[in-house]
């Protein structure tokens, strides 16, 4: 089939509804083909302008935005005089139709980005004519509820589009255009949407209203867009989460010194649903990420107080951390205070006693519902294992009390771990050690942790291993030989193991003790003689479970105890290495 393009309106929306709702592939694709020839043919900005202007359905007005958008965004552009009729003409399309479909007008906008980006400097008549869009947006804020959701979505996407980086384009071309963008309008916009969002907190929130929560949520979206920008053209790795920071401009230090700044986000958490709490909490995340450099140390001393201010209000009122999305968030926004702050400056907050109290709380009462947002975990123990390898470097005098929270943290992981095979064994639930990498991930955050008086753990430890091993023992020697109870035993034992591999391997040089070592050694035999016993049920039965549990300890004690550091190490660690020898012979 051939596309005549002269064709009526009625033949382009029966090609829209193939392409966005058919059901027959070879029919979606052969629309597909006629509709990209459309772009390709002089007749293309007319095919558009009439679907948007007497299109019947969503998709026809959905189709020519994105015609639209393939056209301005091609490697030869179009005239200027034609991009800024485009541009005009969808500004006052959006304008006179403020209820078009949701969708329909984000992809017009998109075309308004990429054409203001693609033009930003260009000029026509000494003017930087692709520039105004600021003064363009302040028109639809006088507007209607829905002329000012349509303004801050331009906004939004105009930043996200200027911090997208094109592969087909130069890397130089995008960076002088961002970098020109951040220096320009990107501090106006952040301030615009911050006063905005202050104007629609001090009114009567209508948590019934749509638009009001429409509103809030695209502003919200302009924040974290704003926060969330390449300001320094290193593009830093998303999977990367937790080492980000974020090098905000030094002459926005003004708004981030402000207390009202940080208090604004932390109302707006408090005041909105949880969908749109949960991105107050997002912005949150990147404010306490910001780079150190910005702020003198009186003034950040004074940034972490309001900090950590905010993170107490929210533990005092922990109603909204019951959402899924709000917990995830707040997770990170805990990992991140560690990571752009010392332990020496926590301490010194003022209501730093009672905020980790609260913390730690916090992190055990999350342990112990291990099956409520298990990847948000990861965040927590980061924290604690940040918090627990800084306590060498402390000078402060100040107490960081880590010594009595982080066993009680290290407590909490294990009894959880055990506690949760029973149920998943019973309920047929997904069991958490199917996940290996996600185990392992969170054995090496735990390792520092469990080394914070470890006195506690191992007592903790041995008296739980000896505790399920003679359990283990009577259902093997058992005439019934109960299949589940076994299975429950074992899924206990293999956490064990990887939990005794765990604090092995996390011996440090500098800090162990030969009192530590006999510890080790302690732990280290009761594996050596879990293996003897599974040793024993085989070819009958073995666990693949605890195998890898096993496999997992002796990688931890080959890499601490054997190999060439051995003949350097104490006549303790010798002696452990000998008892277990022996006790495995």
């Amino acid at each position: 089939m051939s596309l005549n393009f002269n064709h009526h309106l009625a033949e382009l929306e029966v090609l829209c509804n193939q392409l966005y709702e058919g059901t027959d592939l070879a029919q979606r694709m052969q629309a597909e083909k006629v509709l990209l020839e459309l772009i390709d043919s002089p007749a293309c900005l007319s095919q558009c302008q009439l679907l948007l202007e007497q299109g019947t359905t969503s998709y026809a007005q959905l189709l020519a935005a994105t015609c639209l958008s393939k056209l301005v965004s091609r490697t030869t552009p179009l005239p200027i005089e034609q991009r800024i009729d485009i541009r005009n003409y969808i500004l006052n399309y959006v304008a006179s139709q403020p209820k078009l479909a949701p969708f329909v007008i984000q992809a017009l906008v998109q075309v308004i980005a990429k054409i203001t980006k693609l033009g930003w400097f260009e000029v026509q008549k000494d003017q930087l004519i692709f520039r105004d869009i600021i003064g363009d947006v302040k028109k639809f804020l006088q507007g209607t509820v829905d002329h000012y959701i349509i303004g801050v979505m331009i906004l939004s996407e105009l930043t996200q589009e200027m911090n997208l980086v094109d592969y087909s384009r130069p890397s130089a071309k995008h960076r002088k255009i961002a970098t020109s963008f951040r220096d320009t309008s990107l501090k106006d916009i952040l301030m615009l949407a911050c006063s905005l969002l202050k104007e629609l907190l001090a009114k009567p929130l209508n948590l019934q209203d749509q638009q009001q929560q429409s509103l809030a949520m695209h502003l919200l979206k302009l924040v974290l867009n704003c926060l969330n920008f390449d300001f320094i053209g290193n593009s830093a790795d998303e999977s990367a989460d937790d080492l980000c920071t974020v090098q905000i401009p030094t002459n926005w230090r003004t708004i981030f010194l402000e207390p009202e700044t940080l208090d604004l986000f932390f109302d707006l958490y408090h005041s909105f649903p949880p969908v749109l709490s949960q991105l107050a909490l997002s912005c949150l995340v990147q404010f306490a990420s910001t780079r150190r450099s910005l702020f003198s140390n009186p003034e950040r001393a004074k940034y972490l107080g309001n900090l950590i201010k905010g993170v107490k209000r929210i533990l005092e009122n922990p109603q909204g951390l019951s959402d899924p999305g709000n917990y995830h968030e707040f997770c990170r926004f805990l990992a991140r205070l560690k990571t752009n702050y010392q332990l020496g400056e926590l301490v010194m907050v003022k209501n730093y006693p009672e905020v980790i109290r609260l913390i730690a709380n916090f992190t055990i009462t999350s342990l112990q519902h291990w099956e409520f947002a298990p990847n948000s975990v990861h965040y927590l123990l980061t924290l604690w294992q940040r918090m627990v390898a800084s306590v060498p470097f402390v000078k402060s005098t100040e107490p960081h009390f880590l010594d009595t929270y982080a066993p009680e943290i290290t407590k909490a992981y294990i009894t959880s771990r055990l506690e949760s095979v029973p149920v998943v064994v019973r309920d047929g639930l997904e069991d958490p050690l199917d996940d290996i990498a996600t185990v392992f991930q969170q054995l090496e955050q735990l390792c520092t942790v469990s080394r914070c008086e470890y006195e506690k753990t191992c007592a903790l430890l041995v008296q739980l291993f000896d505790q399920n091993a003679q359990n283990y023992q009577k259902l093997l020697h058992s005439s019934s030989r109960n299949p589940l109870e076994i299975t429950v035993q074992e899924g206990c034992l293999a956490w064990l193991v990887y939990l005794v591999g765990t604090v092995v391997g996390g011996r440090l040089t500098y800090t162990s003790t030969d009192e530590h070592d006999a510890m080790d050694g302690e732990l280290s035999c009761r594996v050596f003689q879990l293996i003897s016993l599974m040793d024993a049920q085989l070819p009958r039965s073995s666990n693949e479970k605890v195998e890898l549990a096993i496999l997992w300890f002796l990688d931890q004690f080959r890499k601490t105890y054997v190999g060439d550091q051995l003949q350097r190490t104490s006549k303790v660690k010798q002696d452990c290495v000998l008892i277990i020898l022996i006790n495995n012979s």
